[in-house]
Formats: structure tokens, C-alpha cells, sequence
């Protein structure tokens, strides 16, 4: 495969940063990951808006707007002759001397990471299991897609490598989270139900869409601070992430749910899937933001 790194397009065998780069040194770095829907980067305006964000969280001085966005992936997607991709955006602080750096970076490196995937198809149900290790508090104000990433590898860990099991963070606490690499959704009574932010979890993009399109159903939300318990009284539970769309849980520990039956969870995936080849943002469902 052909990545882009710091303007050129290049084979991935041959990408290279220097080991003074401060993103592998300290993990200042972030990155976001899309999906490329025949050509279309889905939702690419609120990956980046994030993205953007959290430079400046860093003190990294570089932002990106959709033109050049646009322009990169696509000139990927031609190298590579694919239409349908997984994409990760990420930005590495870049080279610094040895010591923690309080000036900004100003020559960050940019890499443009690119693999292929197959035209959307189904729902892929899982089973949830509640992972042991505590999701870990965002390391300043609101929690980063950065990466510090190490919380997520130790649950990844817990639960092994097979692909049909869904993690599920608790807080400190005791308190519903997230996902290992997603969020969380349950209904209850045609209810939807989901991790307030003030228990640090990622604001996802795809976390972001649903509830937009939950609200436009004229669904009941309730953003909250939920102990595990309440998950005997769901009907339907779900994860979200931005490559994996919607996946039904089908069970968790002892609670059986109705996985890829369930009515809303078959309704959102079908409202999902309407706007995967033409929305650039949330805003033009008329979404409220929220940081």
C-alpha cells in the first residue's frame, strides 16, 4: 500500500520518522480514523473540527481544512485503486529535543495511513464483556483521540484477539463508559440511553450522528452517569465506531439482548446508511455540536 507522509505519496515500506520525533518519545500526537464510502469520506468536516481542536490542545500550530483533506485522500485512493477504505489521520508532534517541550511544534509530521475494505454490508453482531482495568481519565480537560493509548491496549488484552467480542469500560467508579475503541448505546422502553461525557469517554464522531439522528426520530435521549445495573432493564444494546458503523450486543455476562433484531437498532443502521456516500458533517442534519 501507498501512504502519504509530509506531502508524498510513498510505499508504506519505505515511511520513516525520526526517533527524536516527540509523538514517539512522549505521545504527542493524534489522529482520527474515517471511512471512505465509494470515494466519499464520510462525516471528514467533524474529524477534522476535532482534529483541530486537539492540536491546539497540544500546542501543535497546523490545522486542516477539507480542501486539502479531500485532495490527500483522493490522490490515495487513486495510488492505491480502491474506493472503499479505512483511513487514520494522524499527526505526530515531530521532531524536539530530549525533555518534556513547552514551545509549540511547529513542523509536526503528517501521516496519511490508508488500507482497504470491502463495499458496506450488514450488521456484524458481538457479544459485550466488561473489562477488568478501569477506563482511565482524559489527561487534561476533555479526553483526546490521541496516543496515549495504552488503557485500550491492556483492556484489548483482557478480552484476547477474537474479533466478536466487544470490550466494555467501566469508570473508576463503577459507572458505564465505553467501548475499547467505541461508545455505548442501550434502549430501554424506546428510550435511548448513553454515557454522559463527564465520565470522560470520547465525544465520537459516530456517537455524535446517532444521537443527531435518534433526535430527528423524535427518540427520547438520556446522557447520563448509569451504574452496570441498569443493563437488566435494556432491550436493545449497541456500539459505535466510524469503521464498524452500528454493532448489536447481543449479550453481556448473563443479560441476553436482541442484537441485530431489535427495531431501533435496525432503523438507525438504515438511517445511517442513507447518508454514508454524500454527508461531509453532522451540521447538515441540522446536529448540535458538543465539546
Amino acid at each position: 500500500m501507498y501512504i502519504y507522509l509530509n506531502g508524498k505519496i510513498i510505499p508504506q515500506e519505505e515511511a520513516v520518522v525520526s526517533v527524536f520525533d516527540h509523538g514517539f518519545m512522549y505521545g504527542v500526537g493524534l489522529f482520527e480514523t474515517l471511512r471512505v464510502y465509494d470515494g466519499h469520506p464520510f462525516l471528514l468536516e467533524d474529524h477534522l473540527e476535532r482534529l483541530n481542536e486537539g492540536l491546539k490542545e497540544m500546542n501543535i500550530e497546523k490545522s486542516f481544512g477539507r480542501e486539502e483533506a479531500v485532495s490527500i485522500i483522493k490522490a490515495l485512493l487513486r495510488k492505491n485503486k480502491i474506493e472503499n477504505a479505512y483511513i487514520r489521520w494522524n499527526i505526530s508532534a515531530g521532531s524536539g529535543m530530549i525533555g518534556l517541550q513547552t514551545e509549540p511544534y511547529k513542523q509536526p509530521n503528517i501521516i496519511v495511513y490508508i488500507k482497504p475494505l470491502p463495499k458496506a454490508a450488514g450488521m456484524v453482531e458481538k457479544t459485550g464483556k466488561i473489562v477488568a482495568i478501569p477506563r482511565n481519565t482524559p489527561e487534561g480537560a476533555f479526553r483526546l483521540k490521541s496516543h496515549h493509548f495504552f488503557n485500550n491496549i491492556l483492556a484489548k488484552r483482557e478480552i484476547g484477539p477474537e474479533m466478536t467480542i466487544e470490550g466494555i469500560f467501566l469508570t473508576k467508579e463503577g459507572y458505564i463508559a465505553e467501548g475499547i475503541t467505541s461508545n455505548f448505546f442501550w434502549i430501554i422502553d424506546g428510550e435511548l440511553y448513553t454515557p454522559s461525557l463527564q465520565t470522560g469517554i470520547l465525544n465520537g464522531i459516530t456517537r455524535q450522528f446517532i444521537l443527531k439522528l435518534a433526535q430527528d426520530k423524535g427518540m427520547i435521549i438520556k446522557e447520563g452517569i448509569f451504574s452496570l445495573d441498569i443493563l437488566e432493564h435494556a432491550q436493545e444494546v449497541f456500539a459505535t465506531n466510524s469503521i464498524q458503523e452500528i454493532i448489536p450486543i447481543k449479550r453481556i455476562d448473563t443479560y441476553v439482548y436482541k442484537g441485530m433484531e431489535g427495531p431501533v437498532v435496525t432503523m438507525l443502521h438504515k438511517k445511517y446508511r442513507k447518508h454514508t456516500n454524500q454527508l461531509w458533517s453532522v451540521k447538515e442534519l441540522g446536529g448540535i455540536k458538543e465539546w
